[in-house]
């Protein structure tokens, strides 16, 4: 008989702590459960760079080492620059051979005032000549007709009166002359302050490309994938290595679809590594992909078949990471984890 009630009490005990069980876990999911979604298809992600050559040349020096930790500006490797420092020489060159030009047409300019001065007053005194010369003329004129003068001293007033003439035009001519030719040394400045722009223009590219020769670090990272080796040829654009951020890492989270009707920016998240199960990252919601996956692969999936089967599809939400789960210390680009986030705000 006691050992029936001890059943039916340990009956009674296992079914009271299953109800109590199903009860705490209702409370759970009615206040927490329901707001969470999780997904195991996530993966960190860093904005790694890929450093190129700018310019082509042979290796001169690596400074750096694989997996090396380098500083914003640290030099990574040097081209022979030897070819640049010449072309930087040339380009300095023609920027002197221009600027001399313009220092030589502006002498001319001011030769050719003076000239047009002394144009002036030569044509102001071949002027003077000519009125006197034609005063002459018409005195003479009258007098011969009253036999005060002779008809040779008459024809001589006439002749100096048309030789006066010819010089006054021969001086207006020249005048003009002069005067055009400053619209000539205009038209010429212009064009040496055209080539002179080319030419400073040439120089700073020279400066440019020989700063190329000098392959710096963008920012703080690790460097990985090196394809740089001493003495080898480069070409513009060819890749060198890969830079790895050392901080500001993130996580690309593939939900599915029906995961994302309350998912907002802004939401807090939780990460756990496969590197470090036992330890938990935290980061916040940062934006909502616009599109699924497959939209963005190279050859998305053509569903107006006769065999379509429906997949549920994934949308890539970033997450943010915070603190000290940005910095390139356990989490490296490309680990797995596992994502959570919490939509219980938004709700």
């Amino acid at each position: 008989m006691m050992t029936t009630n001890k059943k039916k009490v340990l009956t009674l005990t296992i079914l009271s702590a299953a109800l109590l069980a199903v009860a705490a876990y209702g409370v759970y999911w009615w206040q927490t459960g329901r707001f969470i979604q999780s997904t195991d298809d996530a993966y960190v992600g860093g904005d790694i760079s890929a450093i190129s050559s700018k310019v082509s040349g042979y290796i001169q020096q690596i400074a750096i080492q694989d997996n090396m930790l380098v500083k914003k500006g640290d030099l990574l490797v040097r081209l022979d620059d030897r070819d640049y420092q010449a072309a930087l020489a040339k380009a300095m060159g023609e920027v002197a051979a221009q600027q001399a030009a313009l220092a030589d047409i502006a002498a001319t300019r001011q030769l050719q005032l003076a000239t047009i001065e002394g144009s002036t007053a030569s044509l102001a005194a071949a002027r003077a000549t000519s009125e006197k010369s034609a005063n002459d003329n018409r005195r003479y004129s009258a007098l011969v007709m009253s036999s005060a003068v002779s008809a040779q001293i008459r024809e001589n007033a006439a002749a100096d009166y048309r030789r006066a003439r010819a010089e006054e035009n021969k001086a207006h001519a020249d005048s003009a002359v002069a005067e055009r030719q400053l619209l000539v040394l205009d038209a010429r400045q212009q064009q040496a302050q055209a080539a002179l722009m080319q030419a400073q223009a040439n120089l700073e590219m020279a400066r440019l490309n020989l700063s190329y020769t000098e392959i710096r670090a963008p920012f703080d990272g690790v460097v990985g994938n090196r394809r740089a080796w001493s003495g080898s040829f480069v070409s513009s654009g060819t890749q060198l290595l890969s830079l790895v951020p050392a901080q500001g890492l993130w996580v690309e989270a593939n939900f599915k679809e029906s995961q994302l009707a309350h998912m907002r920016p802004g939401q807090p998240a939780t990460v756990v590594a496969d590197v470090l199960p036992g330890r938990t990252f935290h980061g916040h919601v940062l934006s909502v992909s616009p599109a699924t996956g497959s939209r963005f692969s190279i050859l998305p999936a053509e569903n107006a078949t006769g065999n379509f089967t429906k997949i549920v599809q994934r949308v890539p939400v970033r997450i943010a990471l915070e603190g000290e789960a940005a910095k390139l210390d356990v989490l490296r680009p490309g680990f797995s984890v596992i994502v959570t986030v919490d939509e219980k705000s938004t709700r």
